[in-house]
């Protein structure tokens, strides 16, 4: 079993920023991939970043130059920086763990409205 743990999320006004934190405990596998989705209300869960162990990262287009995923693999834990905000960035992000199975966070709010 795999925990995680979001923190972070609240509201902002557009242009601003905002990091996530996700921290994984458990049975966590040295190789492994961590990335956040998020879904809006009425619509599906979508991909917003992840981010391999070794280091290789995938972004959506929609958030490709404003936001970084990074992690800490030493404290299982990634991070989502999230610069020049939109209020179609508004979601609730949710952060997943994938080994040899995948693990859902609970995930956190981010309204981002003036």
């Amino acid at each position: 079993q795999v925990q995680l743990v979001e923190s972070g999320g609240g509201l902002v006004q557009p242009g601003g920023s905002l990091r996530l934190s996700c921290a994984a405990s458990g049975r966590i596998f040295s190789t492994n991939v961590m990335g956040w989705y998020r879904q809006a209300p009425g619509k599906q869960r979508e991909l917003v970043a992840t981010i391999t162990s070794g280091g290789n990262t995938k972004y959506a287009d929609s958030v490709r130059g404003r936001f970084i995923i990074s992690r800490d693999n030493a404290k299982n834990t990634v991070y989502l920086q999230m610069n020049s905000l939109k209020p179609e960035d508004t979601a609730e992000y949710y952060c997943k763990y994938t080994a040899a199975r995948y693990y859902w966070g609970q995930g956190t709010q981010v309204p981002v409205s003036s």
